[in-house]
């Protein structure tokens, strides 16, 4: 067996000792194996997508731009998960499974604010990968990029960890929070593919790499799939709900750099002209601590909770502005993708 020895020194001291001292020993072969397991386990369910976009030359004649992603399979039946950018404006969308087969695809949804989309395809006897629970993660955690990078079909893997979790980036199109940040290498064909962890279930699908950057990638939490296949479900389509507020979450040491009132809840960073959150007064540097009767923490509490207000049309806040404390309700804008 190949073993990895680490020694691991805990200094801890009462004037002058003591120190105690731990050591870890891993079975590297088995791990090796474990992992190499999980992988093949997965990976048939990992499809590569290829996709045909119009375009007009310069001598007025149509000559399609082909682009490529990745995606997996969520149904025996043929629903197969992927970004909405990877099948943006596309008037063909094939499905490669490792297998071989290949077949065109439908999209049933697509969502560019969420970075999702749903395909079907006709191919029978597909193996979906588990869901897992993104709210579970944790930072250092091991995990897994399955997809079709630089080109390449058919899954290639490469491992890291969970960097961050909740970060935010800026795209051209969109803003895109609450990702998943790892440094398992995510590449240009990678989008769309799964994050997996040491279970074999989902957790994120990888969406962007900042070029410019070393060992940075980002994944959409799979509980933000969830409840985009909820919203699908329950309306027909993907439908966007929102206030009109920018926001970034309240830390404890952002409280205390800015002397802030209260240290928990979502700060608003930017209130959007001619929204409902601009009409109704909302301001920058107003600190959102709960939305109907759900506490916010975090971002995602809030968005979710405006998705879930979206049959009622509008959401109750309660807002901490300077040493002031309020309610208010807020209409949505709903709508339509």
């Amino acid at each position: 067996m190949s073993y990895c020895l680490i020694h691991v020194c805990i200094l801890s001291y009462v004037g002058l000792h003591i120190v105690e001292v731990t050591y870890l020993v891993l079975d590297v072969s088995e791990l090796s194996k474990s992992i190499s397991s999980i992988v093949r386990r997965v990976s048939g369910s990992v499809v590569t997508i290829f996709t045909e976009i119009p375009s007009i030359t310069s001598l007025i004649t149509h000559r399609p731009v082909r682009g490529m992603g990745s995606g997996f399979v969520i149904s025996s039946d043929g629903i197969v998960v992927t970004n909405a950018h990877v099948i943006r404006g596309a008037e063909n969308i094939k499905v490669l499974l490792p297998s071989g087969e290949s077949d065109y695809a439908e999209v049933i949804a697509a969502d560019p604010y969420r970075d999702l989309a749903l395909l079907k395809v006709g191919l029978t006897g597909l193996k979906p990968l588990k869901l897992g629970d993104s709210d579970s993660i944790s930072i250092g955690e091991l995990v897994f990029a399955i997809g079709s990078p630089l080109g390449l079909p058919g899954p290639t893997v490469t491992m890291g960890v969970v960097s961050a979790v909740g970060r935010t980036i800026v795209t051209e199109n969109v803003v895109l929070e609450d990702l998943i940040q790892t440094d398992a290498a995510i590449n240009p064909g990678n989008s769309g593919g799964p994050l997996i962890n040491v279970a074999g279930e989902v957790i994120g699908i990888a969406t962007a790499v900042i070029p410019y950057a070393q060992g940075i990638g980002f994944a959409i939490p799979v509980n933000t799939l969830k409840r985009f296949i909820v919203i699908v479900k329950k309306y027909g389509r993907p439908l966007r709900a929102w206030i009109g507020v920018y926001i970034t979450q309240v830390t404890p040491d952002m409280a205390s750099a800015y002397s802030l009132p209260i240290s928990e809840g979502v700060i608003v960073v930017r209130v959007a002209p001619g929204t409902p959150a601009h009409r109704y007064g909302l301001r920058v540097g107003d600190i959102i601590v709960r939305a109907n009767k759900r506490d916010v923490k975090r971002v995602r509490d809030l968005k979710e909770e405006i998705e879930d207000s979206i049959d009622r049309g509008y959401v109750r806040l309660s807002i901490v502005r300077g040493s002031k404390y309020f309610d208010i309700d807020v209409p949505l804008i709903i709508e339509a993708l």
